[in-house]
């Protein structure tokens, strides 16, 4: 004991003083168990409805998890929904890349496709053509409406 100061050494109770208590001890314990006894009975004769409804609980709190839990069905359903939606711009983003890549070899390998850009985009003309470009339209004020606002 002299390597562990701190830890002081439990005394132990008087044998005869425990001796003497023992019948007062098991009177006690005997009315205790004639309270008792009646819920024990009631319960064992119940214990089959209890087991019923506590499977029935955990069936239904495992539904509820099932269905609505961090990984339920209704996640489920919005994360299917969420890949069906990303599939079909992936979709349409592969569609615009194959349209882009056959405007760009066009652009490579046709010398007309290149004109055409040319005056469509960059308003270039051959020599001795005269290109007419149609004016802006403008935006018309609206008349003046003296009349009170309410």
């Amino acid at each position: 004991m002299k390597n562990f100061p701190r830890i002081s050494r439990i005394p132990r109770p008087d044998l005869r003083a425990v001796v003497d208590r023992a019948p007062q001890a098991e009177a006690f314990a005997a009315s205790w168990i004639e309270r008792v006894r009646p819920y024990f009975m009631e319960l064992y004769v119940l214990r089959r409805r209890i087991a019923t409804v506590a499977v029935v609980v955990v069936t239904a709190l495992l539904f509820v998890h099932v269905m609505f839990g961090a990984n339920g069905m209704v996640v489920y359903k919005r994360k299917r929904a969420e890949l069906q939606n990303l599939r079909q711009q992936i979709v349409q983003v592969q569609q615009d890349n194959d349209r882009y890549s056959r405007q760009v070899d066009g652009l490579k390998n046709d010398k007309t496709a290149v004109e055409k850009e040319a005056r469509e985009q960059m308003g270039y003309a051959r020599p001795g053509e005269v290109v007419y470009v149609p004016p802006a339209a403008t935006k018309t004020a609206p008349p003046a409406n003296h009349t009170a606002k309410k």
